[in-house]
């Protein structure tokens, strides 16, 4: 298969805008009964005065975030200092969201302040070396992975001081009734198999290039300490009533200002930048909840409609379902993963009711299953389905797409809510045609997909689950298939609101995403962000199915007059959502200029990717002699993971 070079930040990440319903191996959803004073494990993150002192050019990190509603804007100023008797050139590898939509850089010396320009990336890193080599004071930031960059800062003299600050805004994800705000603070050590050259290195301080890698970070060795520490302070204001508020990673200091609002900030004690903060809030209640951001610039106006859904529907008597599972019987499946899908959907026919119906679709290197129609979710077809799975076993390659045509083909009962539940390892070379297939057949079914094993195709299952407006689920080898799908029908059983539809009234609406709006489901709000015009004060009219087909309509008050500084990391995001789509239609329409389209995007709105690049050059003064030394900033080794095995010697 062609694979189409896209921008690998365009790929929007599981947790902004994929629904994981499971992954039992790495469980992630709070617990409301825990001393949020109490941090996890905290003396390891206390340095003490055996720890050896190694100069380094980070001396501080300040981070202030400013969340409203699901929408974090958030400022980061890193204070590069020399502590040498020469001039040097500090490298900074490190994180950011992986949703990040990073869009201002400034560069402080003193009271001079050099506002970074947005570049195509080879022009940025031109500029850069140029202005190393001819002695003036300049900045790079690069991206390397969506989730990992480098900062350089060229020609900072003996006993100086730079200081850096990047501007992103990011969407927070959503767990089962709670947002996280996260902001990662060290670069994680990655293991990059043989022969591989593009990947992140890790490699003991001081042992520059010896990773071959294209990115390198170094690391502190133990019982040694560099100084760098970091301030944290979030600004919240959800929009809606926060009903619980805790970090699990950090010691944290909290005051409600209202029902909405807190101001935190890390304890003293909790400084060193070795883990990541996790920080979650739970708006969740009794009620459907709604909110609608709007902002406002010289490129026109951007909207973010958010639909939480209360936080269980279970008094309410449910839709009939048409549950069709497509189980993977290639031979990649044979054996513990076979068995684990099986073992699946037995447990899944165990939760349908008497007036469900249901189908079970094999593939390998073609397609059956059990009957020319779904069947009815009665006992004797139940018996009748548990034996043909019994008979079924891995062999023979993985023609997806035929048990996908199958699937998708016959004629849907409206009556039903029909979901198309796919088990598979997903270990094919054709994802587009996949992904071709549900765009042309989907109708009005929803995919749900299930990862079985142990290293099965994520950005297969991911992307079905969101164009299929379902969900996904993984199923590891040793996980319990009992429990993963009992949470996959605690979810999909009670859906809060279904084939939805929206009245944007006075509001002219385009470029909408998604274009379709998915189900609201317990656990997944409904978010849909795009460009309006008009003003004044509207109303905007959501309507869709609840239970067993109840009409029902929501309506959501919209002032197209807010101020021009309200919920200005907007525009930002949707044009994430704009280049996301375009990565994603890249994969089912051939022959997009796709690169060009996300670059242009890209420097339109002042965003970081794999094509583009901030660069700052203060050229009011040279310094004086060579470029300098280039001194990498080395990184504690993360919390939790033994420096020996992780980086080695």
């Amino acid at each position: 298969m062609q694979r189409v070079s896209v921008d690998p930040c365009a790929l929007p990440s599981r947790e902004e805008e994929i629904w994981v319903i499971s992954r039992i191996d790495a469980p992630r959803t709070p617990v409301a009964s825990f001393d949020n004073d109490l941090p996890i494990c905290s003396m390891r993150a206390r340095q003490t005065e055996s720890d050896a002192l190694v100069p380094m050019p980070l001396k501080h990190t300040k981070v202030e975030a400013a969340i409203k509603g699901y929408l974090a804007t958030v400022d980061v100023t890193q204070q590069f200092h020399n502590p040498f008797n020469s001039k040097i050139e500090a490298v900074y590898v490190f994180p950011l969201p992986q949703n990040s939509a990073v869009n201002e850089f400034v560069m402080s010396i003193g009271d001079r302040k050099i506002r970074g320009i947005i570049r195509e990336k080879e022009e940025a890193m031109k500029m850069y070396e140029a202005a190393k080599r001819g002695g003036y004071k300049a900045s790079l930031l690069t991206q390397e992975r969506p989730n990992v960059f480098t900062q350089k800062v060229a020609n900072i003299e003996p006993r100086k001081q730079i200081d850096i600050n990047l501007k992103y805004y990011n969407t927070l994800a959503w767990r089962d009734g709670w947002y996280e705000f996260a902001f990662p603070m060290v670069v994680a050590p990655r293991f990059n198999p043989a022969g591989s050259t593009a990947g992140v290195g890790a490699v003991p301080r001081g042992a520059h290039g010896k990773s071959g890698q294209s990115t390198e970070a170094q690391y502190l060795r133990p019982k040694e300490r560099s100084g760098h520490d970091i301030a944290l302070r979030v600004s919240l204001d959800a929009g809606v009533e926060i009903e619980e508020l805790a970090s699990r990673t950090h010691v944290i200091r909290k005051l409600r200002k209202s029902a909405s609002q807190f101001e935190i900030d890390l304890k003293d004690l909790d400084r060193i930048p070795n883990k990541d903060f996790v920080m979650r809030f739970r708006v969740s209640g009794s009620k459907m909840k709604s909110n609608l951001l709007t902002h406002r610039d010289e490129r026109g106006g951007y909207f973010s409609l958010m639909l939480y859904p209360p936080d269980s529907m279970k008094s309410l008597d449910r839709k009939p379902m048409e549950m069709i599972f497509v189980i993977d019987c290639s031979g990649s499946m044979n054996g513990a993963p076979i068995r684990q899908a099986k073992a699946a959907i037995k447990r899944a026919l165990s939760h349908l009711e008497a007036d469900d119906t249901f189908q079970i679709i094999r593939f390998s290197n073609n397609s059956s299953q059990l009957g020319p129609r779904p069947r009815p979710a009665n006992a004797a077809n139940i018996r009748l389905a548990t034996e043909y799975l019994e008979g079924l076993s891995g062999s023979g390659g993985t023609r997806m797409i035929e048990g996908l045509k199958a699937a998708l083909d016959f004629e849907h009962d409206p009556r039903r809510l029909r979901f198309v539940t796919f088990l598979t390892d997903g270990l094919i070379g054709n994802e587009a045609d996949v992904l071709s297939a549900i765009h042309e057949r989907l109708g009005a079914t929803r995919i749900f997909s299930f990862g079985v094993g142990s290293s099965p195709n994520d950005y297969l299952m991911d992307r079905m689950a969101k164009m299929g407006r379902g969900a996904v689920a993984y199923l590891g080898l040793h996980d319990s298939s009992t429990e993963v799908m009992d949470r996959f029908f605690e979810r999909v059983s009670h859906p809060a609101l279904t084939d939805i539809t929206i009245d944007w009234g006075g509001m002219t609406v385009e470029e909408v995403y998604p274009a379709r709006p998915a189900d609201l489901f317990v656990g997944r709000p409904l978010i849909v962000t795009g460009k309006f015009r008009g003003d004044g004060e509207h109303h905007v009219r959501l309507r869709g199915k609840q239970g067993d087909g109840e009409e029902i309509e929501l309506k959501i008050p919209a002032n197209l007059n807010a101020p021009d500084a309200t919920h200005r990391g907007l525009a930002a995001v949707w044009a994430r959502r704009k280049i996301a789509d375009m990565a994603d239609r890249a994969a089912y329409i051939p022959n997009l200029k796709l690169q060009e389209n996300i670059k242009t995007v890209a420097l339109d709105y002042s965003l970081m990717s794999s094509y583009t690049a901030f660069v700052a050059v203060d050229s009011s003064a040279r310094t004086a002699g060579a470029s300098g030394t280039t001194v990498p900033v080395a990184l504690p080794t993360p919390e939790g993971m033994k420096y020996k095995t992780s980086v080695g010697n």
